[in-house]
């Protein structure tokens, strides 16, 4: 077969008039390589915070105590969509991401349930910090654990959306 050679060095089949388009889905790309790799560093710290909820969620029970069965649906949740999110993230698929996003929330909100139901945050406001430090360093440690929970999956959220967002293709104005 014989190749076409075109003129002024444009590749064949082109006659310029979609290079506007194809600087838009330039950006894309590189907004989406950007969003993928910020997504990456949420979830190793997110799958980091979940490893302290691990070892704050088995400590009573090895002490003998009864499971606490929030936090350890809220961490086997947040587990799952640890692993979906990453799924989502390495094949670029939106619908996993999706999951993820909705996955995530439930298992932060099972985790403040759990907070809110053991009195948690409460007993940590009322007493005071020098005194709360020796008597309920336990308390302090599990109100940080969520609280950092919370604010790194709200951060991984928004670089979520905006990932979804850079994935889908430009809406056609008509």
């Amino acid at each position: 077969m014989q190749q076409r050679r075109s003129a002024a060095g444009r590749p064949s089949g082109t006659d310029g008039s979609d290079f506007s388009f194809r600087m838009v889905v330039d950006s894309r790309y590189t907004k989406v390589a950007k969003g993928k790799s910020r997504l990456s560093i949420f979830l190793l710290i997110q799958g980091l915070v979940l490893l302290a909820g691990v070892f704050l969620i088995l400590l009573p029970m090895v002490k003998g105590e009864d499971p606490n069965v929030l936090g350890l649906s809220s961490v086997i949740l947040s587990f799952l969509s640890l692993v979906i999110g990453e799924l989502g993230r390495r094949q670029s698929r939106s619908t996993l991401l999706k999951i993820y996003l909705i996955m995530s929330f439930v298992a932060m909100f099972l985790s403040v349930a759990c907070a809110m139901k053991s009195n948690l945050l409460l007993e940590v406001i009322q007493c005071r910090v020098v005194n709360c430090w020796e008597k309920q360093r336990g308390l302090l440690v599990e109100a940080f654990h969520v609280f950092l929970e919370m604010f790194v999956k709200i951060f991984a959220a928004t670089t979520t959306l905006s990932l979804i967002h850079n994935m889908s293709p430009p809406k056609r104005s008509s």
